[in-house]
């Protein structure tokens, strides 16, 4: 088993309970979900004038390699009815992979460790929560 850390956010419709929909989706497709940050409320970044965010992290456990699991999360947020839009606009669910165990990798379709990670409050505050307390 891999451990995984998921950021995840939502500004569309119910954003808890299209959060709480995903984790439940994340369970159902073979991420074990071991602790889940406090969710949080924060401003957009980039893109468009939009609603203000609720963003949690999750640390879970997978045997999904990274490829799969990327598939995964994509089909998850179809499913709960994310379309194309513009870049960093407005989402019913995003579902990013942060990290994967310690492993590096840098393709065309995914970058690990999330490359703007550092940048974002919204995923360092919650991930700092749930890596202090593993």
């Amino acid at each position: 088993m891999s451990d995984v850390f998921l950021g995840l956010g939502s500004n569309l419709g119910d954003r808890r309970g299209n959060i709480v929909q995903a984790l439940n989706r994340l369970k159902q497709c073979g991420i074990s979900v071991e602790r889940v940050s406090t969710i949080i409320e924060t401003a957009p970044q980039g893109g468009p004038p939009q609603s203000p965010y609720l963003n949690a992290v999750i640390k879970g456990q997978t045997d999904l390699r990274p490829e799969l699991l990327l598939k995964t999360v994509k089909d998850i947020e179809r499913e709960l009815g994310r379309t194309p839009s513009v870049r960093n606009g407005p989402r019913i669910i995003d579902i990013d992979i942060l990290l994967y165990d310690d492993i590096k990798i840098n393709t065309d379709d995914l970058t690990i460790p999330h490359p703007r990670m550092k940048e974002r409050s919204f995923v360092m505050i919650p991930l700092s929560e749930i890596m202090d307390t593993t």
